[in-house]
């Protein structure tokens, strides 16, 4: 019996084991809310469990031309914690904004008339 017992701890050990190094093989995927919410400066939303970040700042953005096309999203939610961000919530964009496609790899959020660009946070 006392055989037993050593061969299921054994098992339970190389489980655990198995575990933690097969989950230090998965890749960490894009970029989440949490990501960003811990800068205060940080402006983004959720679109398709995609985080979307504001870009205007950055130069070649800034010398982009580009034509809006189709409303893709609206804002539906706005908050600063990570917890319950959703597609549709920002944390600076009012609710009610409507974020449009472009004919280029960035989105627009129309906030009183101004256009803001966002770019798709992805990895890789």
């Amino acid at each position: 019996m006392k055989k037993t017992f050593c061969l299921k701890e054994k098992f339970l050990l190389f489980l655990c084991l198995s575990f933690v190094v097969l989950s230090g093989c998965v890749t960490n995927g894009n970029p989440t809310p949490t990501d960003f919410l811990k800068d205060s400066k940080a402006d983004i939303f959720v679109l398709d469990e995609i985080v979307y970040s504001n870009v205007e700042n950055i130069d070649w953005v800034k010398e982009l031309d580009y034509t809006i096309g189709e409303k893709i999203a609206v804002i539906t939610k706005q908050t600063n914690k990570a917890k319950g961000f959703e597609n549709g919530t920002s944390n600076k964009l009012p609710v009610g904004t409507i974020i449009y496609e472009t004919d280029t790899l960035i989105e627009i959020a129309i906030v009183d008339g101004k256009e803001i660009p966002y770019l798709k946070m992805i990895e890789g």
